[in-house]
C-alpha cells in the first residue's frame, strides 16, 4: 500500500506541468491577484485529480491480465512520463522557449489544464496495479496541484518563466525515482 508521503511526492511530480503553465500565466499577466491565482490553481487541480481516476479504471480492468508484470508496467509508465517531462523541458530550453501564456479565457485555461494532466492518466494505471486507494490518491494529487499551480501564478508574476523549466526537470526525475522504487521493492521482496 502506498503511503501518504509517496502520494504527496507523486502529486508534486505530476503538478510540475501545471506549475510551468501557471508560471507562464503569472509572468505574462502582472496584475494577478491571489483570487485569480487560486482560480487557475483550482482548474489545474481538478483536472489533475480526475485523470488518474480514468487511468486507474483502465488499469483495474486490465489488472487480472497484468498482475505478474504490474511492477514493470508501473516502472515503465513512470519512467516514460518522467522522461518525457525532462525531454520537453530540455527541448524548450534549447529552443529558448518559455511557458506560454494561456490568457484569461476560461476555455483556454481548461484546455491547458487538461493537456498538462494527460500524463496523470498513465500514472493512474500504475496506481491500479499498486492497489492504491484511488479516492485518497486523487484528493492528494488534486490538492497538491491546486496549491502548486496557485503558487506558480504568483511566482511567475514576480520571477518570470525561467523557473518553469527547472521545475519540470525535477518533477520528471521524481517520477523516475518513484518508478524505480516500486520496481526495486518488488524485485527485492522475499517470496
Amino acid at each position: 500500500m502506498t503511503g501518504l508521503l509517496t502520494l504527496g511526492a507523486l502529486g508534486a511530480s505530476l503538478s510540475v506541468d501545471a506549475f510551468a503553465a501557471a508560471v507562464g500565466k503569472g509572468a505574462t499577466n502582472q496584475r494577478n491577484r491571489w483570487i485569480d491565482a487560486l482560480r487557475v490553481g483550482a482548474v489545474f487541480g481538478f483536472f489533475e485529480a480526475i485523470t488518474p481516476a480514468i487511468g486507474w479504471a483502465i488499469g483495474l480492468a486490465l489488472s487480472t491480465w497484468i498482475a505478474a508484470v504490474d511492477h514493470w508496467i508501473a516502472f515503465f509508465l513512470l519512467l516514460g512520463v518522467g522522461g518525457h517531462m525532462i525531454y520537453a523541458a530540455a527541448k524548450a530550453a534549447n529552443a529558448g522557449g518559455a511557458p506560454r501564456d494561456e490568457g484569461n479565457n476560461l476555455g483556454r485555461l481548461i484546455a491547458t489544464a487538461l493537456a498538462t494532466s494527460i500524463d496523470a492518466t498513465a500514472v493512474g494505471v500504475s496506481l491500479a496495479v499498486m492497489q492504491v486507494n484511488i479516492i485518497t490518491a486523487c484528493l492528494i494529487i488534486g490538492g497538491v496541484t491546486t496549491v502548486v499551480a496557485t503558487l506558480g501564478v504568483m511566482l511567475g508574476k514576480h520571477a518570470g518563466s525561467y523557473i518553469g523549466r527547472y521545475a519540470e526537470i525535477l518533477g520528471g526525475l521524481a517520477l523516475i525515482v518513484i518508478g524505480g522504487s516500486i520496481l526495486f521493492q518488488h524485485l527485492t521482496a522475499t517470496a
